[in-house]
């Protein structure tokens, strides 16, 4: 596994982790934000706005694409601070660079992102730490969101069907945004998994949460299998009526975003939560997207992941 810096999507200074299996490029220039995610002859999973790349200093927030690191709950001043300037960064370990956007006014919330690459998979982990360095206490969680290409189905996995009268208590917990359609085409709602493709002809913008206690969620590209796993902390309290996993997706993208718990941080407090991701190229499509025909084509996936 190698890091150097070099020139990438008009910026000068980018970091680049890779080893066999995979590439990372990551902003200096703006962010903290990953730009890119692929494998040695695949395309990359993250979706940039070509407009927005190389270029910085904008006094609003620009989306540019990629992974990004926010501060829930949603609020127009809090959440779209604008992440246009340089990062620090730290090269702390042989495979891993540390990211810092210092806090500005008026919340000054320092933004961490701790990403490293595997030695020899397409595993990476990217911690997300927000720091409460202003004067009063803010009650905020961490939030990391992937864009993703577009023209790709995300699987969700639900948990197992209970029975009647057996299992009388509920087992899962979704969260619907006002402006969402549950007819919408888009979506299917399965016995084993829910599922979302992402479409340029779409119309309204959809988005729901989920208490995700499945650990993983998956995209499926033209030529890849991307995995994002996640933790859920039993008896935490997670934003959004109790989120700690959503996906939205507009006629440009998808995404998929992990929430922190929530937290009332004091001047000097953090709160942090942990993504891994994997990824799998120039892979067979499956034969049918029927559930039990998507099972068995995940599983090979999921067990090389560790789930």
């Amino acid at each position: 596994m190698h890091i150097k810096q070099l020139q990438h999507a008009g910026w000068e200074r980018n970091l680049q982790l890779i080893n066999d299996k995979a590439e990372l490029i990551i902003s200096l220039d703006v962010g903290p934000r990953i730009l890119s995610y692929k494998t040695p002859r695949t395309e990359n999973v993250l979706k940039t706005y070509p407009e927005q790349l190389g270029k910085g200093g904008e006094n609003e927030w620009m989306i540019r694409g990629g992974h990004r690191l926010w501060v829930a709950p949603e609020d127009e001043a809090l959440t779209y601070v604008p992440d246009n300037t340089p990062v620090n960064y730290d090269l702390g370990a042989p495979n891993e660079v540390k990211l810092i956007n210092t806090g500005v006014d008026p919340w000054k919330i320092k933004k961490e992102m701790t990403v490293s690459l595997a030695e020899n998979t397409s595993q990476v982990t990217i911690n997300h730490r927000i720091t409460n360095e202003g004067a009063a206490p803010i009650e905020a969680a961490s939030w990391g969101l992937s864009v993703m290409i577009p023209g790709g189905l995300e699987i969700i996995p639900l948990p197992p069907l209970g029975v009647h009268p057996r299992d009388l208590l509920p087992n899962r917990l979704m969260i619907i945004w006002p402006y969402t359609n549950l007819t919408d085409p888009r979506w299917r709602f399965g016995e084993s998994f829910i599922t979302l493709r992402q479409t340029a002809n779409a119309g309204q913008p959809t988005k729901l949460g989920l208490a995700h206690k499945q650990k993983w969620i998956g995209y499926l590209t033209r030529d890849s299998l991307f995995i994002k796993t996640i933790d859920y902390q039993e008896g935490a309290t997670y934003p959004d009526h109790g989120c700690n996993f959503e996906t939205f997706t507009n006629q440009d993208m998808l995404e998929i975003e992990s929430l922190s718990p929530l937290k009332k941080l004091v001047p000097g407090e953090s709160v942090s939560h942990t993504e891994h991701w994997h990824l799998f190229g120039e892979i067979p499509e499956p034969h049918s997207l029927q559930e039990p025909e998507l099972a068995a084509w995940l599983a090979p996936f999921l067990k090389e992941a560790g789930l």
